[in-house]
């Protein structure tokens, strides 16, 4: 066993924590990730450090949060990564798919990068961009779906974003950007250690698997959305301007009306755990290309997603708010001889944790200005209690329009959100009440609670200052 471990850190797109069989969702059909459940370890109770991609990933890949790079929306430019670090140590540092640098294409401390982005981008000239993806439909001369195709369906003001893929199979962004890390496994020539970041662009709307993939959840019941009277009308004024948005504009060709039926809602959530099953079965084909390099015993493997998606849960699409959906999403470590087996973690877990997780695999000492803190103990099976608190946050952008910043925290039982610009906040129990349905922000017998939460959020952004000050002179 080599000393220096292959290293394929695997990212979706906007996948919740409850899409994998093996977790105990019997919904979903996920075979390869059931695998990697069973003989790898799980972190169960993993939170991003924002709801939306751009904030999320620049914290995974710095391992500090969002209010320290100063990436706290979409296309807030970031180019700097600890994957720098890495390259400088002989590491071959490749990214396949999206990391949603800004600009899209910078190295960000890669030796290649082969960039396939959002699966709907529109219009083209805002930013004007053409990924890997867009050259592969030009070249085999096949329109990309996207809104304006879409819109001119006669279903779609009641399709919720949920459509057959009915360009190539082999053109769907899931499968394509599968495709090119099998070809780049295939074909590198090199034999130093690589470390493979693989983006794929999916479960993110448009909802669009193959007819295949849809096929598979024929008769499979879906969970139903978490939604009431109560809870909608309780939402803080930034959550209600929020719905009223996503119900006026149909952000990557998602028309969500204010009343779904149940029919509708079932539809969506089949069409998008049909696309979990399309990256599934790509992952397989990623293990099955290490075994034909010969490297997959030398190879420690990462799943995890940047946020994840209500699904009208809240009556909410897609991400923006901090709602268990949208901001817990699954983590799991695969890696014969260095990762313990069937190992499920509880303790609470920020996603750009990973980011130290990673260069102490590789042998490379983390900064003392990162944020973030090693899994490593956890994955050699060591006693590990995860975080006192998760936080997390996100700034007015396109789609969040209703509050200048949002915050999140959550210990052991409760979470708390607080809005900088708003009294109103949210309390939840999420012992009594995990679908958090219940806001307590205003019952005086939680006042200790809130207090607490309160004064935990102040405390971590003083700790954040002091910690992070440094860490812009890595990279004068």
């Amino acid at each position: 066993m080599s000393d220096a471990p292959n290293i394929v850190l695997i990212i979706t797109d906007q996948q919740r924590f409850d899409t994998i069989g093996a977790l105990g969702h019997g919904h979903a059909l996920t075979p390869t990730l059931d695998r990697l459940v069973d003989e790898g370890t799980t972190f169960t109770r993993t939170y991003v450090t924002s709801p939306s991609c751009a904030p999320s990933r620049a914290s995974l890949f710095t391992g500090m949060y969002p209010h320290s790079t100063g990436v706290l929306r979409n296309e807030d430019p970031w180019h700097h990564s600890w994957v720098e670090q890495l390259a400088g140590t002989g590491y071959r540092c490749v990214n396949v798919g999206k990391m949603h640098t800004y600009p899209y294409e910078t190295s960000a401390g890669f030796h290649e990068r082969h960039v396939v982005e959002n699966k709907d981008r529109f219009p083209l000239t805002n930013p004007h961009y053409l990924d890997q993806w867009d050259k592969a439909f030009w070249t085999r001369g096949v329109t990309k779906p996207g809104r304006a195709v879409y819109r001119e369906r006669a279903d779609y003001p009641d399709a919720m974003g949920a459509f057959v893929w009915e360009a190539p199979d082999d053109l769907h962004s899931d499968t394509f950007v599968g495709g090119l890390a099998e070809m780049w496994l295939d074909r590198y020539t090199g034999d130093e250690p690589f470390f493979l970041q693989v983006g794929f662009p999916g479960p993110h709307p448009p909802y669009d698997p193959t007819a295949e993939a849809l096929q598979r959840y024929d008769g499979v019941p879906m969970p139903p959305a978490n939604r009431s009277a109560p809870d909608l009308a309780a939402q803080p004024a930034a959550l209600q301007e929020l719905r009223r948005h996503n119900q006026e504009i149909d952000h990557d060709s998602v028309v969500h009306p204010a009343d779904p039926t149940a029919a509708q809602i079932d539809r969506q959530r089949r069409h998008y755990m049909a696309n979990v099953s399309m990256i599934d079965d790509q992952v397989a084909a990623i293990v099955e290309a290490l075994r034909r390099r010969g490297v997959l015993d030398d190879t420690v493997i990462v799943f995890t997603s940047d946020h994840g998606d209500c699904l009208n849960d809240h009556g909410h699409i897609q991400k923006w708010t901090m709602y268990e959906p949208s901001v817990r999403v699954p983590l799991i470590a695969w890696g014969p001889g260095r990762v313990a087996a069937d190992r499920r973690v509880d303790g609470l877990t920020a996603l750009m944790d990973i980011g130290p997780t990673v260069l102490e695999l590789a042998g490379v000492e983390p900064p003392g200005w990162m944020e973030a803190r090693s899994l490593l103990p956890a994955l050699r099976g060591e006693p590990w209690p995860g975080r006192e608190h998760a936080f997390s946050e996100h700034a007015r952008d396109k789609v969040l329009t209703g509050t200048a910043l949002m915050t999140m925290v959550r210990d052991e039982r409760y979470k708390l959100v607080e809005f900088v610009d708003d009294d109103r906040g949210q309390l939840f129990d999420l012992e009594a009440d995990p679908h958090e349905e219940h806001d307590l922000w205003d019952d005086p017998a939680h006042d200790p609670v809130r207090r607490d939460l309160l004064t935990a959020v102040s405390r971590w952004r003083a700790h954040s200052a002091l910690t992070t000050a440094p860490w812009k002179a890595a990279f004068r």
